[in-house]
């Protein structure tokens, strides 16, 4: 049987406020090319379909679009909700959806029950394993503890369990979203560590012939049965490496797995700048990047005038600038006070605005500026310190008073 793995699609997700909503729709479009030309007979979906529990319309469009056109080919489609999926929402009219081939697993407590299907070899059971929130669904699978590793071994439990009882040969697939140790994860994926250690052995698989994951957003084998498909589209500068793919699988009759990756299309290349502005305005080697999405970290000593603008003219599809100043290390190690010792206000307040300036120290009108304000500072501590002895006097004054009257003695001879 030949299945075509995929995952993270994350509908509706931006990058650096671009909609990604074409380039979506162009991946789509390229799964179900693959899907006709590369014969499948099952697609694979491991999980955050959306990119939120509550998907934009236009995301919603999108996906009901593409269920539609699998479900026009004939190819059955066994799908799992992620981290990033509300569960519930997504499995709503999933009853329906299994009569157009479409097999929805949003259900934990479904874990066990299969979807079969056959090829000539006979049955292959797809098993739906989706995101199991460790506090959430602990109590309804038996699990031992509160943690991803307790409770993905008490839904591979019903899985073996349920193999058990199938006839000999039936070859398996499991689809999971999770993290699983020696994965290499990005600034893409939601943190899932809530619930306890968010990565669990890649030994939770055994007994399956094949588990389809999803969660990191980078193509990559943990083992020949234990794979990550990635995600389409890069969401982060962080995927900036990454080859954007799918695995097309092949199981034989006894479950032996053959492996193919099949490119995702790019919608714009990624890359990740450094130097100071000059260097980026002018070098010829950055002429490759002039059409990519490009993010900027700026080394110059001092902040530049109107950066963004001036990187825009060259890179006009640049999103994300930062700011990293290179600076030579004078004295980190000495303490605070000994670099102040012996200086005065206004040569501490112009230090200052040199730090943070990046080199750039203050000019003479800054300058007098800064001793108006030092002074201004001084008069009012004066004034304050005036008024603070002068109350300190009349208290003192008003506390003798008050002590004369309760003396006894004057009270005595006052009686």
């Amino acid at each position: 049987m030949r299945l075509l793995h995929t995952s993270d699609w994350h509908l509706g997700r931006s990058f650096h406020r671009i909609s990604l909503l074409d380039a979506q729709r162009d991946f789509l479009d390229h799964l179900l090319a693959t899907v006709e030309e590369q014969r499948v007979d099952a697609v694979a979906v491991a999980g955050d379909v959306y990119d939120r529990a509550v998907p934009p319309l236009a995301a919603v469009e999108l996906f009901d679009t593409a269920l539609h056109r699998l479900a026009e080919l004939g190819v059955p489609t066994v799908m799992i909700s992620g981290n990033h999926d509300s569960a519930r929402r997504l499995g709503v009219g999933s009853g329906l959806m299994e009569h157009a081939g479409v097999h929805l697993r949003t259900d934990p407590q479904g874990c066990g029950t299969p979807v079969l299907l056959s090829d000539e070899h006979g049955d292959v059971a797809f098993y739906g394993l989706p995101y199991l929130e460790p506090t959430l669904v602990r109590a309804a699978l038996g699990a031992e503890s509160t943690g991803h590793t307790s409770v993905l071994e008490a839904a591979m439990g019903r899985v073996r369990a349920d193999l058990e009882g199938r006839p000999p040969g039936t070859r398996s697939v499991a689809l999971a979203h999770a993290f699983v140790h020696g994965g290499e994860s990005s600034d893409s994926e939601r943190d899932i560590t809530v619930g306890g250690v968010a990565s669990v052995p890649a030994s939770v698989f055994d007994g399956v012939d094949y588990a389809a994951l999803g969660h990191l957003h980078g193509c990559q084998r943990i083992t020949d049965r234990v794979r990550y498909s990635g995600s389409p589209l890069a969401y982060s500068f962080s995927e900036t490496a990454h080859r954007k793919s799918m695995w097309l699988i092949d199981l034989d009759a006894e479950g032996a797995v053959t492996s193919e990756r099949v490119t995702c299309p790019v919608p714009r290349p990624l890359a990740r700048l450094r130097g100071t502005l000059d260097d980026l305005l002018e070098d010829s080697a950055h002429a490759q990047h002039e059409e990519s999405w490009v993010e900027v970290t700026l080394t110059d000593s001092a902040r530049p005038h109107a950066p963004m603008a001036r990187l825009a003219a060259r890179f006009p599809h640049v999103v994300s600038l930062v700011f990293a100043p290179e600076r030579e290390e004078t004295g980190t190690h000495t303490s605070y006070a000994r670099r102040l010792r012996g200086r005065s206000d206004q040569e501490i307040a112009e230090d200052f605005v040199g730090h943070v300036r990046t080199g750039r120290t203050a000019d003479a009108d800054e300058r007098e500026m800064l001793g108006e304000a030092i002074e201004a500072a001084r008069v009012e501590e004066a004034r304050d310190e005036a008024y603070a002895q002068a109350d300190s006097g009349e208290l003192a004054r008003a506390q003798r008073e008050s002590g004369k009257g309760r003396d006894p003695a004057v009270l005595g001879a006052a009686g």
